[in-house]
């Protein structure tokens, strides 16, 4: 036989083969199913479905807007004043006189009015859900993030205490989580 012929032949093979199989799925599925009597009605309608929608399209929602008493403890640890960040950009952070518990948080043309945000990772977060901002303040340093943008507006600002602690944290550095415990060597 040509190899021509002997392609043809495994085509035609196959194509019937392929039949066959559609055939005897097409016949299971008109068959009643005697071992499970619960069979879908015509008559049930699909649950409905929302249509997805890209969470980079919308601005940061707060999880949880702090009640007035978790707000009046964040607003406590909020470090003030002008911080200096990495490429050198400045960062202001004032309490806002027009808000109760606000601040307000200023770099370069941009000012947002922030409100403190329950964090369930004990991190201070400010957030301005109108603008997309979010400050998040951590033990060593703070940063300003734009969703809106997608991208951080400044980082590693810090306060003089946040300098402090990252200068200690450099000294004496933190055991990293990844590893095991360590065990006092005798």
């Amino acid at each position: 036989m040509r190899p021509m012929t002997i392609r043809l032949f495994a085509l035609l093979l196959a194509m019937s083969l392929n039949a066959v199989a559609a055939d005897q799925v097409k016949q299971k599925q008109h068959q009643p199913n005697k071992a499970n009597p619960q069979v879908a009605k015509p008559t049930d309608k699909a649950p409905p479905y929302k249509r997805a929608v890209p969470l980079a399209a919308h601005a940061i929602q707060p999880s949880e807007v702090a009640a007035e008493a978790e707000r009046v403890v964040v607003s406590e640890q909020v470090h003030t004043g002008r911080m200096t960040c990495e490429l050198g950009h400045f960062v202001n952070v004032s309490v806002d006189p027009h808000s109760n518990g606000g601040f307000v948080v200023q770099i370069k043309q941009h000012t947002y009015h922030m409100l403190p945000v329950v964090s369930s990772t004990g991190a201070v977060r400010l957030e301005d859900v109108r603008a997309g901002a979010m400050w998040l303040q951590l033990s060593h340093k703070s940063m300003l993030m734009n969703s809106k943008i997608g991208q951080r507006m400044a980082d590693e600002c810090q306060s003089p205490e946040q300098a402090a602690v990252a200068q200690a944290m450099k000294l004496a550095p933190p055991p990293s989580l990844l590893e095991g415990p360590t065990v006092a060597k005798k």
